[in-house]
């Protein structure tokens, strides 16, 4: 199963790559350039088929739990002041994602959308401490019963260059389903309230909608 935001990357691959082929099948006699050329092609379209696939989860619904937004690994943990929707200290749990991690962005609550905004911006390295403040990226807050409002974002990295974000203020959302995309490399992080009990360490690895981060205590 492939996401949605991959239909068009894959069908323009895979038509550039059969036009490289048959070009390279009728103009070029060496059989080692062809092979070779056909090698490269199978694997850069398996590549992409990775990047965008998007595998279906049960997701076991909680309301005191807090889901991992998306694969990868854990690189920060903290009290952080969160400066554009709280306004106050929170915890910060920020998942990195490499290329070949599955980039679908997953909500780690269910409730309600209370903030859904999308910042233009630089594109520094996924792991630079300030790419949270100055890339592109989108910020989000979900509004649970039990746990309150817990605020994620999308964060773009040095080869991300476009955040699809589905979450619309008002809207109704489940624990888990989709929220969005974020093309190759980038993290996510979760702001979470400062009563919550966080359940990974750094460098875990985690998976969207499945690993539990944090519980209410």
């Amino acid at each position: 199963m492939f996401h949605k935001e991959g239909y068009k990357i894959i069908l323009f691959t895979a038509i550039i790559l059969i036009a490289v082929n048959t070009m390279t099948y009728l103009y070029i006699n060496t059989y080692w350039v062809k092979f070779s050329i056909l090698a490269i092609s199978i694997v850069i379209f398996l590549l992409i088929l990775q990047f965008f696939r998007n595998p279906k989860r049960l997701v076991q619904m909680n309301n005191v739990q807090i889901l991992a937004p998306v694969d990868g690994k854990v690189v920060v943990i903290e009290e952080v002041f969160e400066k554009e929707y709280f306004k106050d200290k929170r915890l910060q749990v920020s998942i990195f994602m490499s290329p070949i991690n599955v980039h679908v962005t997953r909500y780690p609550i269910g409730g309600t959308v209370k903030y859904s905004k999308y910042h233009p911006g630089k594109f520094l390295v996924a792991w630079h401490p300030k790419s949270s403040e100055e890339n592109e990226r989108t910020t989000v807050v979900v509004e649970n019963p039990v746990i309150g409002e817990v605020l994620y974002r999308q964060v773009a990295g040095a080869m991300a260059k476009r955040i699809v974000n589905y979450a619309e203020e008002g809207q109704e959302v489940l624990q888990g389903s989709d929220s969005g995309f974020i093309k190759f490399g980038s993290r996510v992080d979760v702001f979470l309230p400062l009563n919550t009990n966080i359940t990974v360490k750094l460098n875990d690895k985690v998976i969207g909608g499945k690993s539990v981060i944090a519980n209410i205590e």
